[in-house]
């Protein structure tokens, strides 16, 4: 409803009266924002996903211990207990084998690493352990990803000769480049102390295609952008090969080829929504001026919107990329309602400057309402806190920018250009719209009259679809991020580490035999095999993996690194890059090795996608039953996969612990200082993680006993975190459009009017995310939010019509039956522009389409059935509000006009 004062409501939007009167000022203003922008532009840097760090803190412990259960008490237990009030910490995770213990300390995202780990040092130093233990703190920032690994062969050299070479001459030049925080050399021979009996601190072993080898492993800086790192260390391996003549170095692993391949296909995909958005104007206007002032508004508005994403320091990644290709229909959008509205008043014989004035103040105050509702929606969601705040602070900016961008260049310079541009037409025949656009008007008004006559119908029907889309709800699969075919994988394992008691036994014996009977043997803490490596038991049996996975003709190379970064040497990674052309999909040939990889005793694999953040080597699917009782907690977790290797779907699924021996306790696993018992598990292509999770957990509920509890983790916890968060911050952006709706039209019945248009949104979403077998996931809950934005703009502009048609005394029915054909034109224009602006994206083609679908599929479905009920209901809406709250009753008694004209 527009308030008493409405003129000065207008005035107040109204800066295209000043645009005008400066033109020169105007335009001088946007070809400097033009400038200025490109320079924006040539610094933004190219990334998969926005910069989000995990600070992990890992603290390695060993001590001559033989059992789990001693290791447990006398090193993990007192480390916990110190280390768990530390500030910022989210979570302590810790695995106690025999003689060894792996606490992992997983901080607040923004926590700052450097502080928390001199601040672990600290704290165990306080800390009174057994006998013999020594420890080691190892500071893990996942965003300080490997971005590529190269491995190093030679026909002539041994490991030894290699290692030296390398550790001389490649990995100081590699190391000096800008982005690189360390170059860790991988494979390199590891002389086993005897103080040790599990060599700790990342100790590996490295094969490539099936050879020992070497690799150097380049760690970027965690504010480095991969794709830069990767080209510098491209460009110095170059230099390198050229002088290392009986050395090759040959790419091994990196996802920057990934990296470049998807955001070129969200870059094409951009380019083609600009394109498609700018053909479906001329149409609809049949005025080629008129296209191009509506159609300059995309890039301009984009050059604006680079400013704001290089002062924020985002990169042109995923999220922000995706963010600019669908916000491009509603960035034209405001300057084809003014330009269309500048045309008509051209078209009905005003000059192009009256023309411009009048359609400016007529519209200002609607497009600004729109415009400041959309950005009500996505700031909220800008300022999100935590990991996932920080994953869509770029997609909230970016989309805020260019939206408020988009108004001022409607505002400003669209009506400036109309001013020179558009010509009155006086001088020719008008073509206002073709005859099927003009028999679309006529049917519409008809339809509209209809409703306007059959109220309780209309409402019914809206109110039903409405019912029907919830009703969809439960049949859409539930997912977290969908997968992604990138032609790579990894195969992870781990192997059962050997009794440590029955070696030492074997070493005392040994020991005694070789330096005769009459010598005793050394005391047992203080003889443990020399010669003892797990490295290289797990070693033999990636070699296994390895020879069943090199047989497949789809795969290229094999990269193998046996231990891990944590010091586990009985755990190993098979990277298995594809070729490009091969006649199977990635997720197809997964399903292949996890039915061929062999069975090894005690060995546990893992077929898994390639993790977006490297968060230690969780499954999407991972439930922790929590207690004290070791035995019940196996018995339980044992019963679980046991019903759930059954069910179809699931895939690789694990059990801590599973490969101990009979009434041998050889691995403990604690969360947040208590007993769990992780049952983990992949997903295959005909299960979605929300249905996996509900099965899950409904099996596990049937289980567990008293004692025992139920903790969700993984992918599954994190649909949970998102959804909580979202559900958050769209209370607050619902909050932020009644707002601001109330505050632009002084009233509450008109914002509820317009508001009928979200909901309506919805059902077209969600029938369109089931067509088409799209997962309701992270991705999709974008495109929710973004309907959230831009669907109540066609509401706006039909009911702030309608009010200013009443205020020149047209009673309501005569009004709404204006108001709508004289909108329909701008509506189909903007809804037309912005559905075929997410074609491409919902097309799915290219690398990353997975990514991109359900958002693009969830946004047009939603526009289609919001467009097409709103221009119904909305009016049908309005005349029952106003029955019950009559406008000139809500306006302090004006609009005399229309007392008791009310139909």
């Amino acid at each position: 409803m527009i308030p008493h004062n409405s003129k000065s409501a207008r005035e107040r939007f109204n800066i295209s009266k000043l645009a005008i009167q400066f033109s020169w000022v105007t335009l001088s203003f946007w070809i400097a924002v033009t400038v200025a922008g490109l320079l924006a532009f040539s610094s933004l840097k190219y990334a998969l996903f926005p910069d989000v760090t995990f600070p992990v803190v890992v603290v390695n412990a060993s001590a001559p211990l033989t059992t789990a259960l001693d290791t447990e008490a006398k090193l993990t237990v007192p480390v916990e207990m110190r280390l768990r009030e530390l500030p910022g910490l989210d979570d302590i995770r810790s695995s106690s084998y025999p003689g060894q213990s792996v606490v992992s300390l997983a901080f607040a995202v923004g926590t700052n690493l450097e502080k928390s780990t001199k601040e672990v040092e600290t704290r165990l130093k306080q800390v009174s352990l057994t006998e013999g233990a020594s420890y080691k703190v190892i500071p893990l920032n996942l965003n300080e990803s490997a971005a590529i690994s190269y491995a190093v062969e030679s026909d002539d050299r041994n490991l030894t000769d290699l290692s030296k070479q390398t550790k001389e001459q490649i990995v100081p030049a590699i190391a000096n480049l800008p982005g690189v925080l360390k170059v860790s050399l991988l494979g390199a021979p590891v002389d086993v102390t005897p103080e040790a009996s599990i060599p700790t601190g990342g100790a590996t072993l490295v094969r490539f295609n099936g050879k020992d080898a070497l690799a150097f492993q380049v760690i970027k800086r965690g504010d480095a952008n991969t794709l830069e790192v990767v080209s510098l260390v491209e460009k110095e391996v170059k230099k390198l090969q050229s002088n290392l003549k009986d050395i090759k170095l040959t790419l091994a692993a990196t996802q920057a080829e990934y990296i470049r391949n998807a955001t070129q296909s969200t870059i094409d995909a951009l380019i083609e929504a600009i394109a498609l958005s700018v053909v479906v104007i001329f149409p609809f206007l049949w005025n080629w001026q008129a296209t191009f002032i509506s159609a300059l508004a995309i890039p301009v508005s984009m050059l604006g919107t680079f400013i704001v994403m290089a002062l924020f320091g985002f990169n042109l990644e995923t999220i922000t990329l995706l963010a600019l290709a669908l916000v491009i229909g509603s960035i034209v959008d405001d300057a084809i309602v003014d330009v269309e509205n500048i045309m008509r008043h051209i078209q009905d014989g005003e000059s192009p400057r009256r023309a411009a004035l009048l359609a400016t103040n007529e519209i200002g105050l609607t497009v600004t309402a729109a415009t400041f509702t959309a950005v009500a929606v996505f700031l909220p969601i800008g300022l999100m806190g935590g990991a996932i705040g920080q994953f869509f602070k770029p997609f909230g900016i970016t989309v805020s920018a260019a939206m408020l961008t988009s108004l001022l260049v409607a505002r400003t310079l669209s009506p400036v250009l109309a001013l020179y541009w558009l010509k009155p037409t006086s001088s020719r025949p008008p073509r206002q719209t073709s005859n099927i656009g003009a028999s679309f008007n006529r049917l519409y008004r008809d339809l509209l009259g209809w409703s306007l006559n059959h109220r309780r119908i209309v409402m019914g029907l809206a109110a039903l679809s409405l019912i029907a889309g919830i009703a969809l709800i439960p049949l859409i699969p539930k997912g977290f991020i969908p997968k992604l075919d990138r032609g790579e994988f990894n195969i992870v394992y781990t192997a059962p580490l050997p009794n440590v008691s029955e070696l030492e036994k074997q070493g005392n014996e040994l020991l005694g035999s070789l330096l005769g009977e009459e010598q005793s043997p050394l005391p047992t803490p203080y003889s443990p095999l020399p010669s003892f490596n797990p490295l290289n038991d797990s070693l033999e049996v990636a070699k296994k993996l390895e020879e069943v996975v090199r047989k497949s003709p789809a795969v290229e190379t094999v990269f193998t690194t046996v231990g891990s970064r944590e010091g586990e040497p009985n755990k190993g990674t098979l990277y298995i890059k594809l070729k490009d052309k091969r006649a199977i999909a990635t997720l197809e040939l997964q399903e292949q090795f996890r039915t061929s990889l062999p069975n090894l005793a005690g060995v546990t694999t893992s077929v898994e996608d390639i993790p977006f953040v490297d968060s230690g080597g969780q499954k999407p699917l991972q439930v922790a039953l929590q207690g004290n009782d070791l035995k019940a907690l196996n018995t339980a977790a044992k019963a679980i996969k046991d019903k759930l290797v059954k069910i179809p779907g699931f895939a690789d699924v694990t059990v801590t612990g599973e490969t101990n021996p009979q009434d041998t306790i050889f691995q403990i696993e604690r969360l947040n200082n208590q007993r769990v018992t992780y049952i983990s598990a992949n997903l295959g292509k005909e299960l979605s993680l929300g249905d996996a999770t509900d099965k899950l957990v409904a099996i596990a509920k049937s289980v567990i006993p008293p004692g025992v509890t139920l903790d969700l983790g993984g992918d599954s916890a994190s649909v949970n975190t998102v959804i909580s968060s979202f559900g958050t911050t769209l209370a607050m952006s619902a909050l932020c459009i009644i707002a601001v709706l109330i505050w632009l039209f002084r009233s509450w019945v008109d914002p509820l009017v317009i508001g009928v248009s979200l909901p309506l949104a919805i059902v077209g979403a969600l029938l369109a995310l089931l067509i088409t077998k799209s997962d309701f996931g992270m991705i999709s809950l974008i495109g929710f939010v973004f309907l959230l934005g831009i669907s109540n703009k066609n509401a706006i502009l039909i009911v702030d019509y309608i009010n200013q048609l009443r205020d020149t005394g047209l009673n309501r029915t005569a009004a709404i039956l204006k108001a709508g054909p004289v909108r329909l034109r701008p509506i189909m224009m903007t809804t037309a522009a912005t559905i075929l602006g997410m074609l491409p994206i919902a097309l799915g083609l290219g690398a990353g389409s997975e990514l991109r679908t359900p958002m693009a599929v969830a946004i047009a479905g939603g526009l289609i059935s919001s467009t097409v009920l709103s221009l119904i209901v909305v009016p049908v809406l309005y005349t029952l509000m106003d029955d019950l709250f009559p406008r000139f009753q809500r306006r302090g008694g004006e609009g005399q006009g229309e007392r008791g004209r009310k139909k």
